[in-house]
């Protein structure tokens, strides 16, 4: 495959099918591993990692304000040591 001057590639139909990139829909590049890797921006990856972030979130949101304001970072850190 040949990169145009422009920077561009055809990217083979079977490989868009396989990826789920459809015509005029948007893609993401990123480099993972020193390869560069192509997705459909709203692609299963994509929404996958969402997700996940998304449930990060609700549970730091559930245990905003829990913790103990009276434990110095000593007294937490001796804590942690002696388990």
């Amino acid at each position: 495959m040949r990169v145009t001057s422009k920077g561009q590639v055809t990217i083979p139909r079977d490989l868009r099918e396989l990826a789920g990139i459809e015509p005029n829909s948007e893609v993401i590049f990123s480099v993972e591993s020193g390869k560069l890797v192509l997705t459909p921006k709203n692609g299963k990856r994509e929404i996958e990692d969402r997700e996940r972030l998304d449930r990060f979130m609700e549970t730091v949101k559930r245990l905003e304000g829990s913790g103990d304001q009276e434990i110095d970072a000593e007294t937490l850190m001796s804590i942690t040591r002696d388990r």
